[in-house]
């Protein structure tokens, strides 16, 4: 039987409340548990000393006993040095995914083109003045 320190969900719709429970990994998200050691309301402010309430010589003998916590518990029992959280790196987590980075792609390959149509205009233009200012300038000649 493979122990979890885990939230067991509780509380109204859109007003979630959980217990910090000791289960087995095989049971229920809100099913049978062994004991409840802490409750977790995420309604209240961060720094409230109500917001995370644990029962530590429970933890820690089931700690012992070889249960193992969830992220989310894992982090509960680090601020309350219980145990030690290893620091996690995801540097692919802020990039775009490949649709956004067409889409970027796309609007500039846009961009470009419209600049280049935009040259081509002026180039034009400044072609056309260049004749209409010749023309003047040789029927005086005549």
């Amino acid at each position: 039987m493979a122990l979890k320190i885990r939230l067991a969900r509780g509380g109204a719709k859109k007003r979630p409340y959980y217990r910090i429970v000791i289960a087995d990994s095989a049971s229920p998200r809100d099913g049978r548990f062994i004991e409840k050691v802490g409750t977790y309301n995420p309604l209240l402010p961060k720094d409230s000393d109500k917001r995370v309430i644990l029962v530590e010589d429970r933890v820690r003998h089931w700690l012992s006993m070889g249960a193992r916590p969830t992220d989310r518990v894992l982090r509960f029992l680090d601020a309350a040095g219980m145990m030690e959280r290893a620091a996690r790196n995801n540097p692919n987590k802020a990039k775009p995914g490949q649709k956004a980075l067409d889409r970027i792609e796309e609007k500039r390959e846009k961009e470009e083109a419209a600049k280049a149509a935009a040259a081509e205009a002026a180039e034009a233009a400044a072609a056309e003045a260049a004749e209409v200012a010749e023309e003047p300038a040789e029927g005086a000649a005549e």
